[in-house]
């Protein structure tokens, strides 16, 4: 019997006009030259326009519970409001659902999946399979690449995420208010300024004083790493940068690790890239780092407040591997364990 291949399915991109959507198409065209069968669905709105898609013109469709006959697996990168109505039917009609938004996230029937850290997690699916915030997962590859060296006591992590994490619509709003204050017009945005300025929040507030994003980081971290006593801190900020999160870690160990070994273990890793050589002004930067699939790694020296810590730097491009890459390698990983 010939093994499937992801050529082979026939994938619905719900959510197929925005940036996650838009960027999953560009990776798989990247990727494979035979591509699925695919069906594109977005809101009443962008029904009826078209994306080229390898030299084809394909139709948008309006998703709805009717949307999923015939697929294998949909992508759905939506709010979680709607991913909560339309994930079941495509379950329903036969499909296995890979879920951007946070709606499955922490259910314990929904494995939460980078496929380099906890892959086999997919094998025990029942149809939906949801991927991690976009800052989660370059933090849990790094986290997993090191516990090798010794278990993990404390994680602090301070995230600096571009506007892309909120969606076209917060690429727009950096680009007019960056113009309007460089031609000293006034600005007047909804919410809080992003021209020119950084953001202490993500998301709303909850009563511990965190952020929903930076409790989303604390819950799926230990998920991931099926650490569910591993202490973690978070605070997450918007900065103006338009693609790629950045993450300032500090990492305590039970015992002492060698930076060569820290090193090793982290150039090993798959999908992890080491940038590091301050003396000649090497390290990952959101501008260089964008379209890029890898996670990259710099500043990796001692935490000097700690005597088992280090700290490090990463960068990863949130569209690709935070969100739509991600998703694309799940569905691999689905293909090579013959769960579809």
């Amino acid at each position: 019997m010939v093994k499937k291949t992801i050529s082979d399915l026939h994938i619905a991109v719900v959510g197929a006009t925005g940036a996650v959507g838009t960027e999953f198409l560009n990776i798989l065209k990247d990727n494979y030259s035979d591509l699925p069968q695919l069906t594109l669905l977005a809101s009443a709105r962008s029904a009826g326009s078209t994306i080229e898609v390898n030299g084809t013109s394909v139709v948008i469709q309006e998703a709805t519970p009717d949307s999923f006959t015939g697929v294998d697996i949909a992508f759905i990168s939506v709010s979680s409001e709607i991913s909560l109505d339309l994930a079941p039917h495509a379950v329903k009609a036969g499909a296995i659902v890979i879920d951007d938004s946070s709606a499955f996230r922490m259910d314990d029937t929904v494995p939460l999946v980078v496929p380099e850290v906890n892959g086999d997690d997919c094998k025990w699916n029942e149809g939906i399979i949801s991927i991690p915030n976009c800052s989660t997962t370059p933090l849990v590859m790094v986290l997993q690449a090191l516990r090798k060296l010794s278990d993990i006591k404390r994680v602090t992590a301070s995230t600096y995420q571009s506007v892309s994490g909120a969606g076209t619509a917060a690429m727009d709003a950096l680009t007019s208010e960056s113009a309007d204050l460089m031609n000293d017009k006034n600005v007047n945005p909804e919410k809080d300024q992003i021209g020119f300025n950084v953001i202490p929040r993500i998301d709303d507030f909850l009563d511990n004083g965190y952020t929903k994003e930076e409790q989303k980081m604390i819950d799926e971290s230990k998920k991931i790493l099926h650490l569910p006593d591993l202490s973690v801190s978070a605070t997450c900020a918007r900065v103006p940068v338009y693609i790629s999160h950045s993450e300032a870690v500090h990492i305590e160990f039970d015992n002492s690790i060698d930076l060569s070994d820290v090193y090793s273990q982290l150039k090993n890793f798959p999908g992890i890239t080491v940038m590091d050589d301050p003396e000649n002004d090497i390290y990952p930067m959101p501008y260089d780092i964008e379209g890029k699939d890898d996670v990259y790694v710099g500043r990796i020296r001692k935490d000097a407040s700690v005597e088992n810590g280090i700290v490090v730097w990463i960068v990863s491009d949130n569209l690709r591997k935070g969100a739509a890459l991600n998703s694309l390698q799940i569905a691999e990983t689905l293909v090579e364990q013959e769960l579809v």
